[in-house]
C-alpha cells in the first residue's frame, strides 16, 4: 500500500474525458414531486478504462457546488485547473485509474452542464429559472442510473462521494441495491439535521432578500451577486473548523495594518470570506443554489422509510463510512447512526473516524489517511467480486 506522502506528491497524469448525453427519447423523467422533465442532458467525465467484464466502474458523486471535473486535465496542464479531487483520482492514487474506470457526473439541477434552472426550457426558449421543478437526491440518483445504463454497466464496483455526494451514495444502495457492490459515504449523513437546514435557510434568505434576485427572473450573467456571495460566506464557515481557521488566520490583521476603527475588512479572516464569496459569484448561479440546498434539506432516509433499518433492509452492498473528528456540519455521530442501523440489519459495514482538524472539508484536502482507508477497502471489494 502506498504511503499518504507518496500519494500526495504524485502529479496528475490522468486524462479527463468529458462527455454529454441527453435522455428523453423514451419518455420524460418523472420526478419525486410528480413533476416531469421532457428531457435531461447530463455532463460527465470518465477516467481510466472500463474492463472487458465491466466490473471495475466507480461512480464519484460530487458535493453541493461541485461539478463533473473530478480530476486531471482536458488538455494543457499549464493552462487548466485540475479537478476538485485530483489528489485522489488518477494512476497510483486511491481511485487508481490504472485499475478502475472512474465516472463523475454533474448531478441533476446543477449549473455545470446537466439540466437545471439555468438550462433552456424547451417550452419557452428561455432559461427555466424558478419554473424548473424542485428535485431530490433520489431524482439525482435516478438520472445517474440512466447514465450507468447508457454506459452498459450492470453493476458498479463502488459509489462514493463526500457531503451531498455521500447522500447520493447512500441513496444509490437504497434505490438500486443490486447495482452496487460497495458504498463509501464520506463526511455524510442519512438525514439533514435541523442545524444544517437552518444554515441553508439563512443562505437562501441572503439570496432572495437581494433586490437583484427579482423573484428569480434575473437575466443570464446578472443576478443577486451580493446575496449569493453572502450565502457562500455563511456556508463556507460551516465547512471549516475553529482550529483550522485559527491556524490559518488567528486574529491577524490585513497586511499588518491594525485597527481601522471602522467597518473596513480589518481581519484576514474577513478578507478571506469576502474573497470566497466574490469567486463563488463568478462561477455559480443563485437559483441553482436555492434548489440544491433544498434538495439537501429534503434528504431523510429515516422518515421516508420509517427507520434507517428499513431503509437499508434490501441493500446488498458492503459499506465503508468515513467521518472526521472536527466536522461539526455532519459530525461523526451522524455516521455512527448509519453504521449502527447497518449492523442491526446484518450488513457488511466498516467505519473509520479519521483524525483531522480541517473540518467538514477534510475529504477535499490532503493531510489525513482517507486515501489509505478507501484504497484498502476497494482492493478487498474488487477481490471479492472476482472470487
Amino acid at each position: 500500500m502506498k504511503t499518504a506522502a507518496r500519494e500526495e506528491e504524485r502529479a496528475s497524469t490522468v486524462k479527463a474525458n468529458a462527455h454529454t448525453v441527453t435522455f428523453g427519447a423514451d419518455g420524460p423523467l418523472r420526478l419525486e414531486s410528480g413533476a416531469e422533465l421532457p428531457s435531461v442532458t447530463v455532463a460527465y467525465e470518465t477516467y481510466g478504462r472500463l474492463s472487458p467484464a465491466r466490473d471495475n466502474a466507480v461512480l464519484v458523486c460530487h458535493a453541493l457546488t461541485g461539478d463533473a471535473h473530478a480530476a486531471g486535465f482536458h488538455g494543457d496542464p499549464e493552462r487548466e485547473k485540475p479537478g476538485w479531487w485530483d489528489f485522489f483520482v488518477g494512476p497510483g492514487k486511491p481511485l487508481d485509474t490504472e485499475r478502475y474506470f472512474v465516472i463523475c457526473s454533474n448531478f441533476l439541477g446543477s449549473c455545470y452542464g446537466t439540466t437545471g434552472p439555468t438550462s433552456i426550457d424547451p417550452r419557452t426558449g428561455a432559461p427555466y429559472g424558478l419554473d424548473f421543478p424542485f428535485v431530490t437526491i433520489r431524482d439525482m440518483v435516478e438520472v445517474q442510473r440512466r447514465l450507468i445504463d447508457h454506459l452498459g454497466i450492470e453493476r458498479l464496483l463502488a459509489v462514493t462521494g463526500g457531503s451531498m455526494g455521500g447522500m447520493q451514495a447512500l441513496q444509490w444502495t437504497v434505490s438500486f441495491p443490486e447495482r452496487v457492490a460497495a458504498v463509501i459515504p464520506i463526511a455524510a449523513t442519512a438525514r439533514m439535521s435541523a442545524q444544517g437546514i437552518a444554515f441553508n435557510e439563512v443562505g437562501r434568505q441572503a439570496i432572495t432578500g437581494d433586490a437583484e434576485w427579482k423573484g428569480g427572473e434575473y437575466a443570464p450573467g446578472a443576478g443577486p451577486s451580493a446575496g449569493l456571495a453572502l450565502a457562500r460566506m455563511i456556508g463556507h464557515i460551516t465547512y471549516l473548523s475553529e482550529t483550522s481557521m485559527h491556524r490559518k488566520f488567528g486574529r491577524r490583521f490585513v497586511n499588518g495594518n491594525g485597527r481601522s476603527y471602522g467597518l473596513a475588512r480589518d481581519f484576514q479572516v474577513e478578507q478571506y470570506l469576502h474573497s470566497q464569496g466574490d469567486r463563488f459569484v463568478r462561477r455559480f448561479d443563485a437559483n441553482t443554489y436555492l434548489y440544491l440546498t433544498r434538495a439537501m434539506d429534503y434528504f431523510d432516509l429515516e422518515t421516508e422509510y420509517g427507520s434507517l433499518e428499513e431503509a437499508f433492509s434490501r441493500c446488498e452492498s458492503s459499506f465503508l463510512l468515513v467521518s472526521f473528528t472536527s466536522d461539526w456540519l455532519f459530525p461523526p455521530q451522524q455516521s455512527r447512526e448509519v453504521v449502527g442501523a447497518l449492523k442491526r440489519t446484518g450488513k457488511d459495514v466498516a467505519y473509520c473516524n479519521l483524525e483531522s482538524d480541517q473540518g467538514h472539508d477534510s475529504f477535499l484536502l490532503r493531510g489525513n489517511r482517507l486515501g489509505d482507508v478507501v484504497e484498502g477497502f476497494l482492493e478487498r471489494t474488487s477481490a471479492g467480486m472476482k472470487a
